[in-house]
């Protein structure tokens, strides 16, 4: 269970620090927006999105058992974060991402980071192209312009409600969502990894905002002046009652992140040919949850989009991680006014093509095609997160898929291939 970071210093030079900081930098510059749009579409603020790339990117690259993975918010919480906040208020959610680490401090003392692969493959892949249409359709109203007085948690509501604000359409907001698009797909393929454009084009994007004229809404319009310190460690209200309440959204949001963060690690260990140690990533897990939690942030687990960027721009080790976390502080400190005046549909833009990178599009076709069992435990996996609750969806697809499993025992064991965005 020792962290990779206590192995990796024991060989440690200046000219790898050097790699790592300018790796580490890198990928502060690219957490800061999506941290930022992350929180919003939860239905947290933007503040929170900060503190937990922060606070939670900082305990997972110390304790953590990968070499190069970064922790922080991912899209994968938003839905859940959502439905908690809207059900239990701000102080539940804190108090169930508090439980998620205590769960995954109990898994990762347990070894139970090996029972990841028994999870189907079909239900992970269903529950993410769930949440891929979820924050797609959460960032409608933002990339369209529309004010909507009351969002609802639940999907089909959601839709009526931005039908039911269809007369506030505003053009320029669309064309600014449009053009952020084609700025993060273009600097993607056209600069160097080690070069953020992702926050080239949402601040290139924003700053169309201030041409005469503009009417789009910003950051700082909607939630105001942006924190520029950490906020003090604050401990929910604890009781039976909010304790049984919250333990499902709690087993929930411990899944996501163990899931998540393995899958990360596994991804990042073919990138750069490492093994991770998935006890001592349970844990730092465990105690980065807790850790944002403590300050008022959101879940964390290990974000496979910022590790791999990490892997590309060069960081060899946790260090890169630490550097991470202390240049998202940096910027809070120093430049927290700048940042409120990110324009709303240039995080959807964001937003968005997350969602369709998560959903993995060159995969459909093999969804499609494959064998007609897990065609149908994708599918209705993702039915049930859409439709009616992320616990739901994934209760009856493991369930399921272990029933299947089970009736096909007999079957030749296929090979298991994690996602790898």
């Amino acid at each position: 269970m020792t962290p990779k970071i206590l192995t990796t210093l024991r060989s440690y030079s200046w000219p790898a620090f050097g790699t790592d900081a300018m790796a580490g930098i890198t990928v502060g510059l690219v957490a800061l927006p999506l941290s930022l749009a992350i929180a919003i579409a939860s239905g947290a603020t933007p503040a929170q999105g900060l503190v937990t790339a922060i606070v939670g990117g900082l305990i997972v690259s110390l304790l953590g058992g990968s070499r190069v993975q970064i922790g922080g918010p991912t899209g994968a919480f938003i839905v859940v974060v959502y439905g908690v906040i809207a059900e239990h208020g701000m102080d539940g959610l804190v108090l169930a991402t508090l439980m998620a680490g205590v769960i995954l401090l109990i898994a990762g003392a347990l070894r139970a980071g090996s029972l990841v692969a028994y999870v189907p493959e079909p239900v992970i892949n269903g529950f993410t192209l769930g949440i891929a249409v979820i924050i797609a359709t959460s960032q409608l109203g933002d990339a369209l312009g529309l004010s909507v007085e009351h969002m609802p948690a639940e999907f089909i509501g959601k839709i009526e409600a931005l039908w039911g604000a269809r007369a506030t359409f505003n053009w320029q907001a669309l064309a600014l969502t449009l053009l952020t698009m084609v700025l993060i797909r273009v600097m993607r393929f056209r600069l160097p990894p080690k070069v953020p454009g992702l926050i080239f084009a949402v601040a290139i994007g924003s700053a169309l905002t201030l041409l005469p004229g503009a009417t789009v809404e910003t950051v700082g319009a909607r939630f105001g002046e942006l924190p520029s310190q950490l906020p003090a460690p604050h401990f929910p209200e604890v009781s039976f009652e909010r304790l049984r309440g919250l333990l499902p959204s709690a087993l929930v949001i411990a899944f996501l992140a163990g899931v998540e963060s393995l899958l990360s690690a596994v991804v990042a260990d073919r990138m750069c040919g490492g093994a991770h140690r998935p006890r001592a990533e349970l844990v730092a897990q465990g105690a980065a949850n807790i850790g944002s939690a403590m300050v008022g942030g959101l879940p964390v687990t290990g974000a496979i989009a910022r590790t791999a960027t990490n892997v590309k721009a060069g960081g060899q080790t946790p260090v890169a991680g630490v550097v991470h976390a202390l240049t998202v502080l940096v910027v809070m400190m120093v430049a927290a006014p700048l940042a409120g005046h990110l324009a709303m549909p240039a995080m959807a833009a964001l937003l968005m093509l997350t969602a369709w990178n998560m959903s993995e599009p060159e995969k459909w076709k093999g969804y499609v095609n494959g064998p007609k069992q897990e065609v149908f435990l994708i599918f209705l996996t993702m039915a049930l997160t859409v439709l009616v609750d992320l616990t739901v969806a994934i209760g009856v697809g493991v369930a399921l898929g272990f029933a299947l499993r089970r009736r096909e025992r007999d079957r030749p064991a296929q090979d298991w291939h994690p996602r790898e965005k």
